[in-house]
C-alpha cells in the first residue's frame, strides 16, 4: 500500500509541474508578467479585454432571480471564514513552533488576483476576490491540520480517504500496534528535522 500512496504524489506532482508550465505558457499567451504578488497585463491586452466585459448593469438584469437571493447566503460565510482564518494563523504560530512543526505559508494558500482581469466587471470581481479567499483559507487550514495530523497522529484509516493530503502515504499503518510507537517518534523526529532544515514540508 506504501507504494501505492508513493505513485499517486508522484503523479500529483507530476499534475502540478503541467500546470505550472500551462500558466508560463499562458503569461506569454495573454501577455501578461506577476511582479511583487500583482499581475501586470501589456496595455493592448487590458484593452483587449475590456471590450469583452459585460456591464453591472446588464450583468444583474441578465441573472437568474434566485441566483441573486442566494447571494446573503453565500456571503454570510465571510465571517465564520475570516475567524477560522485568525484562529488557525494563531493556533501554527502559537503551537507548531512547541512541536517542532514547519509553519504553513499562507501566501502559498490564500491567493487573490482575479481583480486585475479587465474583462470582469466590478461584481465579478468582488466575487472572485471572495472565492479566491475562501478557497484559499480552506486549503491553507487542511494544509496546518495536515500538518497537526503527521505530528500527532499518523496513521491511516481503514478506509481510504477519498482525497488524500500529500503526507497520508507516509502514516503509519492502520492496525499495526507493533510499530506504532517507534514509527511515531521517527516521524516526530522527522518532522523536527525538517523545521531546523527550513523546509516547508515532511516528506520521505
Amino acid at each position: 500500500m506504501q507504494n501505492i500512496f508513493k505513485s499517486l504524489q508522484q503523479k500529483t506532482a507530476e499534475m502540478k509541474a503541467l500546470l505550472e508550465k500551462e500558466i508560463e505558457d499562458g503569461k506569454k499567451k495573454f501577455s501578461y508578467a506577476v511582479s511583487r504578488k500583482k499581475v501586470r497585463f501589456q496595455p493592448e491586452a487590458v484593452e483587449s479585454q475590456k471590450k469583452q466585459r459585460i456591464g453591472v448593469v446588464r450583468y444583474i438584469f441578465r441573472a437568474r432571480i434566485l441566483a441573486i437571493l442566494t447571494v446573503p447566503v453565500i456571503y454570510s460565510l465571510l465571517i465564520p471564514m475570516v475567524l477560522l482564518d485568525l484562529l488557525a494563523t494563531l493556533y501554527q504560530r502559537l503551537c507548531f513552533p512547541v512541536y517542532g512543526i514547519p509553519r504553513v505559508k499562507r501566501s502559498d494558500h490564500v491567493i487573490i488576483d482575479r481583480q486585475y482581469l479587465a474583462y470582469l466587471n466590478l461584481i465579478e470581481k468582488i466575487n472572485c476576490v471572495y472565492c479566491g479567499y475562501g478557497n484559499g483559507v480552506l486549503a491553507y487550514v487542511g494544509e496546518i491540520a495536515a500538518r497537526t495530523e503527521y505530528f500527532w497522529c499518523p496513521v491511516k484509516h481503514a478506509k481510504v480517504p477519498k482525497k488524500p493530503h500529500e503526507f497520508y502515504h507516509d502514516f503509519l499503518e492502520y492496525g499495526d500496534a507493533e510499530n506504532y510507537p517507534e514509527g511515531l517518534q521517527n516521524m516526530r523526529e522527522k518532522c523536527r528535522a525538517c523545521k531546523e532544515t527550513g523546509e516547508d514540508v515532511c516528506k520521505k
